[in-house]
């Protein structure tokens, strides 16, 4: 077995080919949201096929889920008796519309003077992908240990892959799920993530009148619809900006503090502009409840016209705290939202979506193999640190193997990847780092069952 320092050399050397395979993944705008094309997801799905194809993986293919695109699937043979290692990315990526201001083409992959690598997709997930190919193409077809791959084709949007894992266990039972789908606070910072925040999602619909109305003649005593939302959404914040809903969970962080610097980067909060909550940086984004209204069915102002709104429809999401119920949770949020009816409106709450919080187990060996393979490929200490996102798929794998390590890593930076945002980046030393940093943790835990 090559020393740690072998490894980093043979990672680092094989950077050109992980660039060359990221730009062109980049390439492939997969965005599998409704109402976008369908065959660019299908040819990403196919290209994941070949991509690992590529590296030596034996019977990769492509599994039917129904209701939504496919996944990709993979299962490695190891030696009898070693334990299964999952390797989780996303194929998928985010919309990129031009409004999103981007100063590059989005699916036309660029490297700046900053050294990283700009495209949607670059970070989020495309660089968990091969990151994983890296690990597979260092480990080499003497695998330490049985090896599955999962890649999801529609993790930004309604998954159906929950449901489709659940119905499938002996497919997807493991000893340690990898999930390669989020990264540290910043570059050369190794970061292992020990808890997510959950998101619950719902509408609400008021209505006041029958039919629109002629403001002047009616405006004053006919309450519309868009005033009424506005009060109920009010209820949702105290005046520190904290959420505030009866029933919802809140909670205190206890690992590694965000770092506020990090955070101002990241966030692209503007100069002179306060921060919501209370408690420290890290409670408010990593352990406190936080709700944010997605959208609104409202006209917008170029084609506003002088009448009171008889209806509107609001979405909303609320991040839940690890630990907490995601049932309980929603159902708080709705029995609120059905609770305000200023001025007696009508109101309507529907729901969206539950994807489960979820906390690590620190003491897990394989969790402790994870955190120990990170301080020697980054040759730094390891930061515990949590997420305000999320990641439902979670909350499936728990079931299918209840007990198994969930690693949550990857080398999505919160200073600078600007996921889900315009001119999304990559710093290609976090993919080669991770590329270490994951063999590694193969290699650890296949020898520390054989110990």
């Amino acid at each position: 077995m090559p020393d740690t320092d072998d490894l980093k050399r043979a990672a680092a050397d094989l950077m050109p080919e992980v660039i060359e395979r990221l730009e062109a993944l980049v390439r492939i705008p997969s965005v599998a949201f409704p109402g976008f094309d369908p065959e660019p997801v299908h040819r990403m799905g196919e290209a994941v096929v070949e991509l690992f194809e590529a590296v030596g993986a034996e019977g990769v293919r492509l599994l039917d889920v129904p209701g939504g695109y496919p996944c990709v699937y993979a299962d490695l043979p190891g030696p009898e008796g070693s334990p299964t290692v999952l390797l989780y990315a996303h194929y998928d990526v985010q919309p990129a519309p031009e409004s999103q201001g981007w100063s590059s083409t989005p699916f036309e992959p660029v490297t700046k003077d900053d050294g990283r690598i700009y495209g949607r997709g670059a970070a989020d997930d495309k660089s968990g992908l091969v990151i994983h190919y890296g690990t597979l193409k260092l480990i080499g077809p003497d695998r330490p240990c049985r090896i599955k791959i999962l890649v999801e084709g529609e993790e930004e949007t309604i998954s159906h892959l929950e449901g489709f894992v659940e119905a499938n266990p002996e497919l997807f039972a493991a000893d340690a799920y990898v999930i390669g789908d989020i990264g540290p606070q910043k570059v050369g910072r190794p970061g292992l993530t020990t808890a997510l925040r959950g998101d619950v999602a719902c509408t609400v619909t008021v209505r006041t009148l029958a039919n629109p109305v002629h403001s002047g003649m009616f405006g004053g005593a006919a309450p519309d619809a868009m005033t009424a939302m506005i009060r109920i959404l009010d209820t949702l914040h105290d005046e520190h900006g904290d959420t505030v809903i009866p029933g919802v969970d809140s909670s205190a962080w206890s690992g590694a503090d965000m770092d506020e610097d990090v955070y101002r980067e990241g966030s692209a909060i503007l100069p002179g502009v306060d921060f919501l909550g209370t408690g420290s940086l890290s409670d408010r984004v990593w352990a406190k409840p936080s709700v944010t209204v997605l959208g609104m069915d409202l006209p917008n102002t170029a084609e506003a016209s002088n009448v009171l709104l008889p209806s509107v429809t609001a979405k909303l999401s609320m991040r839940i705290v690890p630990g907490s119920d995601g049932d309980a949770q929603l159902e708080a949020l709705m029995s609120h939202l059905r609770s305000q009816r200023p001025w007696n409106c009508e109101v309507e709450v529907e729901k969206v979506k539950v994807g489960h919080a979820f906390a690590v187990d620190a003491s897990h060996p394989a969790i402790v193999a994870a955190e120990s393979a990170l301080a020697d490929a980054y040759g730094a200490p390891v930061e515990n640190i949590g997420s305000g996102a999320s990641i439902p798929l979670v909350a499936s794998l728990q079931k299918v193997s209840p007990g198994s390590a969930i690693v949550l890593w990857g080398a999505e930076d919160t200073a600078q990847s600007r996921i889900h945002a315009s001119d999304e980046s990559v710093d290609p030393g976090e993919i080669e780092r991770m590329i270490a940093a994951q063999t590694l943790f193969i290699r650890g835990v296949a020898a520390s069952a054989r110990s």
